[in-house]
């Protein structure tokens, strides 16, 4: 575990951990004179539900883009179980699924269609793609409305039908920016269970999310980012140190400051 800003050997060394899902070693990425990710060494292990926190613009997100091949790294590098996304991209991207945003998707599909498209897409044979997304279909209780257009879906059918695109050719890494966000209660216990089966069959799950209850609950291991490196990282339990996780988080990366006293917002006592 690395509790600190400084790194464990196995981090800091530049070499990748083969025996990891993801080893990131001293990934930079600059827009302009901003440093978004400076420096950022992580090693995820193999099956863990592993959470990414982190304050707005800490560089959560332009490390996962980094991560998936989405986005080049201006320095350092990114391996999924031993293959480096930027140099063996296409034995890398198999095996990562990544959750599109909503505005991602072909939203004038049906449910059923942008399964078939998302396999087939991904190289799967079309008999294989519909077997599959008739399961994915049924997993996410989207049966309804698997022959309605996706631009016609609530906010929580379309996270639904985003993670099935993701995890139709069943990919060893799962990719999740703020999956819950803007979900349903309901819907947000049904993903949360999805993914928590998932990772025990072997799979490994990478969310970010500003929801500290929620990673706590959910996740096995998490990794404090601000200004673009790790500030700690290793189990729940370990980077909570014997506190609640919001409190270290918050003593982690600061911020936190007496409330405000503005004279004149006193909710009508006047």
């Amino acid at each position: 575990m690395a509790v600190s800003n400084e790194m464990t050997t196995s981090q800091g060394n530049g070499v990748a951990n083969p025996r990891m899902a993801v080893s990131i070693r001293g990934l930079v990425k600059r827009f302009g004179a901003k440093t978004a990710v400076n420096n950022l060494n992580l090693d995820i292990p193999v099956s863990s539900f592993y959470g990414l926190v982190g304050p707005n613009g800490a560089g959560k997100t332009t490390t996962l883009r980094m991560l998936t091949g989405l986005l080049a790294p201006d320095a350092g590098s990114v391996s999924i179980f031993g293959h480096d996304v930027w140099t063996d991209v296409n034995a890398a991207k198999r095996m990562i699924g990544v959750m599109p945003e909503s505005s991602q998707i072909f939203d004038r599909l049906t449910g059923m269609q942008l399964l078939v498209y998302s396999g087939m897409l991904r190289g799967m044979k079309r008999k294989e793609s519909i077997a599959r997304a008739r399961d994915l279909i049924k997993a996410f209780d989207l049966q309804d409305s698997a022959n309605v257009m996706v631009a016609d879906y609530s906010t929580g059918m379309t996270k639904k039908i985003c993670l099935a695109s993701a995890m139709i050719h069943s990919p060893r890494v799962l990719v999740l920016d703020e999956p819950f966000e803007a979900v349903d209660p309901v819907s947000s216990a049904n993903l949360k269970d999805i993914l928590i089966e998932y990772a025990a069959t072997g799979g490994t799950v990478i969310i970010s999310s500003h929801v500290m209850a929620l990673v706590e609950r959910m996740c096995t291991h998490v990794a404090v980012i601000d200004k673009g490196h790790v500030c700690a990282s290793g189990t729940v339990d370990e980077v909570a140190a014997g506190q609640d996780l919001e409190d270290r988080f918050l003593q982690l990366v600061g911020g936190r400051h007496a409330a405000a006293h503005l004279d004149w917002l006193d909710g009508g006592a006047r």
